[in-house]
């Protein structure tokens, strides 16, 4: 067998070195051909275009078979080829070279044929490019080449398949869900393992990127071996094909996801209708039994545990339906969006019945608790009504105002909450009937007209019966109450007038001791008359509701037929603190009012400006100042005279001394820019008096 190969090495013109070594065999013209073809398809185009030199090992072979090399490769690869060296043996062929010379056949070939002996083989083919056998340095390892070029094959034909296989499934995935249907029936494994594929294209790519660092490192030595070029071995193919591959497997991990992700969601659909199934079968047939209410708080007490027992078996769908709906959540959290959509629609289709099968649950619970509280609350209300009859039985004789009050408040307290109890009475009973209208929807197409309305006559029924008991008892407590009641309103009216009196009194004194201030401008002055107004008015409404509470004190004895026990001096007190009230106010009247008009006077002098001719103060406003501060000065130590002779100042001589010294301030302030006016209408005399002589 022929043995042919790239020994690594290159020319003087960086081409590729064919080596052939030949032997005694005869080898077919097919099988060269076939050989060489293989060879060649090896290098890139780019490598191929630098031309090949062809080293022919014809040193253990005949003549013939050289010839016939080199005349196939003249008919196979003429182009390529560059050169051509028979290395010949020590005993050549020297009869035969007469008959074939290679040289007078250029043309003809197309290339060079060199006949040279190996030792001269350097003269074409550096010696560092040449291995062992021919003399040269250069490290070559045939076997070892082969199985990494078999191992390189072994992988592109497996991986090349392998993408076909995935391709094909990856395109599948994206067809129609007939397609896709079809396809998930059918074996997705391919032929080959991908990760099996993918760790030896890695390792091979890591095996020659290992030899192409070694061999670039193999230094200057001569004795290196010279590593295959990239474009022989293919190192980028090896990438391309690994990329490529890395590509289709991650789609193919994407479609077995999906697939795997359909098989969930079929078995989430499964379970979705099973919960659907039951809630809309014996679920639904069971509420369609449970509508009545009871006649009593027992009766519903029992209609409440049975609707329990219901709630329970409902229960363990429910929880079905929340492990369900979590798995559904997490499948859409990753799911693509045709995905989505079906199990949005799962997910809906679940929560609407559940929903709605809840919603019943809990309108029919609504319905017993509104019930139940509905007899509690009758039940309550008959034994309010029947103690409250029972008080209105027995005969009261209250000693005193004290005992009347007590007895009648606690009267008003039940009939109070009597009137509580029968509108809470309604309110649950309008509740009632309010759900009992809406029944009908959760009916599921049965007619429940003849239950509800037995439900709603006995509704109003018991709401009717404890209305007329109310009204029975009304009758009865309005007799009772006339009579307590003019008795508390005596009592009241009389306390209510003593207090009238010690209002007045507080008044009177709050007015002498904190109304005291007359303001430091005109602006407070006024806003303390018209505090003081106010205070007067309050005073008056004080007086005036006194009166009229000893008015009806009066009135109220006639009726009764009783006399007053503590009025007679109410009256004679509330005059008299009213008079004394009268004489105070009217005081702290006046001195407000003189206090408004000195602030009024004084500022008004205050805010004009001296300097102006045109603005200068009357002197009679000087003096009305002054007059007005001295006549308010002299009522600050005037005290109130009251109707009987006594007498009141107002607040502290401390507080009289402070309100008279900001008076004295104030008065002291005016006195200044009165002298500086008087300045001012001297400097303007004597001005005019020195403009006179000049204009003459």
């Amino acid at each position: 067998m022929i043995r042919w190969d790239y020994s690594g090495g290159k020319d003087r013109r960086s081409g590729l070195i064919l080596t052939i070594p030949l032997c005694t065999e005869q080898t077919s013209m097919e099988e060269l051909s076939a050989t060489l073809d293989y060879l060649l398809g090896i290098p890139s185009e780019k490598c191929k275009a630098r031309g090949f030199t062809v080293i022919v090992d014809g040193r253990k072979s005949q003549w013939n078979i050289v010839k016939t090399v080199v005349l196939m490769l003249q008919n196979v690869i003429p182009a390529e080829v560059s050169l051509v060296c028979v290395v010949k043996p020590d005993e050549f062929w020297d009869k035969k070279v007469t008959h074939f010379c290679f040289w007078k056949e250029k043309d003809r070939l197309g290339f060079e044929v060199i006949l040279v002996s190996a030792n001269k083989l350097t003269r074409y083919i550096e010696p560092c490019q040449l291995t062992d056998e021919f003399g040269g340095s250069l490290v070559y390892d045939h076997l070892d080449w082969l199985n990494k070029r078999l191992v390189f094959e072994k992988f592109t034909k497996e991986s090349t398949s392998l993408l076909d296989e995935l391709t094909v499934i990856n395109e599948n995935e994206k067809g129609s869900q007939a397609e896709k249907d079809r396809s998930s029936e059918s074996n997705i494994l391919p032929s080959f393992d991908p990760e099996t594929v993918l760790q030896t294209g890695h390792e091979l790519l890591s095996e020659l990127q290992q030899r192409r660092f070694n061999g670039s490192e193999g230094g200057g030595g001569g004795t290196a071996w010279s590593p295959m070029d990239d474009e022989l071995l293919a190192q980028p193919q090896v990438m391309k094909l690994l990329d490529s591959l890395r590509e289709q497997y991650t789609k193919y991990q994407e479609v077995c996801r999906q697939r795997s992700k359909r098989s969930q969601l079929e078995e989430i659909q499964t379970k979705v209708m099973q919960v659907v199934n039951w809630l809309e079968g014996p679920g639904t047939e069971q509420l369609r039994t449970q509508w009545g209410i009871g006649d009593s708080i027992r009766a519903s007490q029992a209609l409440q545990q049975k609707h329990e027992e219901i709630e329970s078996q409902h229960s363990e769908w429910f929880a079905v339906y929340v492990e369900l709906n979590q798995q559904i959540a997490a499948l859409l959290s990753a799911g693509d969006e045709e995905d989505l959509m079906e199990l949005k629609g799962l997910q809906q289709q679940l929560s609407d019945v559940c929903y709605r099968q809840a919603s019943q649950l809990e309108f029919r619970q609504n319905v017993l608790q509104s019930a139940h509280e509905f007899h509690m609350t009758a039940q309550d209300m008959s034994q309010q009504l029947d103690g409250l009859l029972g008080m209105l039985c027995a005969d009261v004789a209250p000693a005193d105002g004290a005992a009347i009050q007590q007895t009648l408040k606690h009267l008003e307290e039940k009939l109070k909450s009597v009137e509580g109890a029968l509108q809470s009475l309604r309110e649950k009973g309008q509740v009632l009937l309010d759900q009992m209208s809406t029944q009908t929807s959760f009916s599921y197409g049965k007619d429940v007209g003849i239950e509800n309305k037995e439900n709603i006559d006995h509704i109003h029924s018991v709401m009717e019966d404890m209305q007329l008991r109310k009204q029975r008892c009304e009758d009865m407590v309005d007799v009772r109450r006339l009579k307590m009641l003019q008795m508390v309103q005596l009592f009241k009216c009389e306390e209510d007038a003593s207090q009238a009196v010690e209002w007045l009194g507080e008044l009177l004194d709050a007015l002498l001791k904190t109304h005291i201030r007359l303001g430091d401008d005109s602006q407070e002055t006024k806003v303390l008359l018209e505090k003081h107004k106010k205070f007067v008015d309050v005073a008056q409404s004080t007086y005036d509701y006194g009166r009229q509470l000893l008015q009806a004190t009066v009135v109220l004895c006639q009726s009764l037929r009783c006399t007053t026990r503590s009025s007679g001096d109410t009256l004679p007190r509330l005059n008299r603190v009213w008079k004394q009230f009268t004489v105070t106010s009217d005081e702290r009247q006046h001195r407000l009012e003189m206090a408004s008009a000195f602030h009024t006077a004084a500022e008004k002098i205050l805010r004009e400006s001296p300097e102006l001719a045109e603005l200068m103060v009357d002197v009679e406003a000087y003096e009305e100042v002054e007059t007005v501060g001295k006549g308010l000065l002299d009522r600050l130590t005037v005290p109130v005279i009251f109707p009987d002779g006594s007498e009141q100042f107002f607040g502290s001589p401390g507080d009289m001394a402070s309100s008279a010294e900001s008076i004295r301030e104030r008065m002291k302030l005016v006195e200044e820019k009165r002298f500086l006016q008087e300045e001012a209408e001297q400097r303007l005399d004597e001005e005019a008096l020195e403009a006179g002589p000049r204009e003459s």
